[in-house]
């Protein structure tokens, strides 16, 4: 079996459910795959009736996924745009997000405490800078944006906080450093002016670069926190 595949985990309107290696699937296809994805959005290497959803850290997120790809499939398949159809697949996803649990319950929260639900665990911490942190992803998409994938930070999102960097606690191990090499980079970026895609753009091509060559990450990351001195030396 290609070792993209980890397993399948439900049959859905005659579209397998497989739990992909995400890793592997952006080194390989797609440096923009995220948290999932279906045939229509991503041609060129799903098959037809195929779901796939990245292996998650913090599971528990399956059910909203194929809820929001099944809408999409179905659109799609009958000639809806992408656009139209992600958005349908959202809003379906959203109302079975709103009706959970911990949604619920972290609408009732005060602003202090539901920040300190959303942060889990501090990543670095840049003197008179950021602080990257490893965040709640669900509650996130729950509460404040549903693509939110991977990780994020002030300069993108106004829902992050000044002078953090949020990582998405469904993040494996084994890709951390190259996602906050491309938030920091990406931020670095946009304060020195360059708007989001261009900034984007540019952390895409640092990030695959070092996930083809490991051993560069740890260069490329003293570079980039040495560009933050310069840009917070000039304020």
């Amino acid at each position: 079996m290609d070792p993209l595949y980890i397993k399948k985990i439900n049959t859905v309107s005659g579209n397998d459910v497989w739990i992909v290696d995400g890793c592997r699937v952006r080194e390989q296809h797609d440096m923009d795959f995220t948290n999932y994805g279906q045939h229509y959005g991503y041609p060129s290497f799903i098959p037809e009736h195929e779901f796939w959803i990245d292996e998650e850290g913090a599971p528990g997120e399956e059910n909203y996924y194929i809820a929001s790809m099944l809408k999409e499939h179905e659109l799609m398949k009958n000639g809806t745009s992408y656009a139209e159809a992600h958005d349908a697949g959202n809003e379906t996803e959203k109302a079975l997000r709103d009706k959970s649990d911990a949604v619920m319950q972290a609408k009732l929260m005060g602003k202090d405490a539901l920040l300190n639900k959303i942060h889990k665990k501090t990543l670095r911490h840049y003197e008179s800078g950021p602080t990257a942190w490893r965040i709640d992803g669900e509650l996130v998409r729950g509460l404040f944006f549903l693509d939110f994938t991977i990780g994020g930070h002030d300069k993108v999102y106004d829902f992050v906080p000044q002078n953090e960097i949020w990582i998405d606690d469904d993040v494996l191990e084994k890709e951390l450093g190259f996602v906050l090499l491309h938030e920091l980079h990406e931020r670095n970026l946009m304060a020195t002016g360059m708007d989001y895609a261009g900034a984007h753009t540019s952390a895409n091509r640092i990030e695959f670069l070092c996930r083809r060559n490991p051993a560069l990450l740890e260069e490329k990351m003293a570079i980039e926190e040495q560009q933050l001195q310069a840009v917070l030396r000039k304020g």
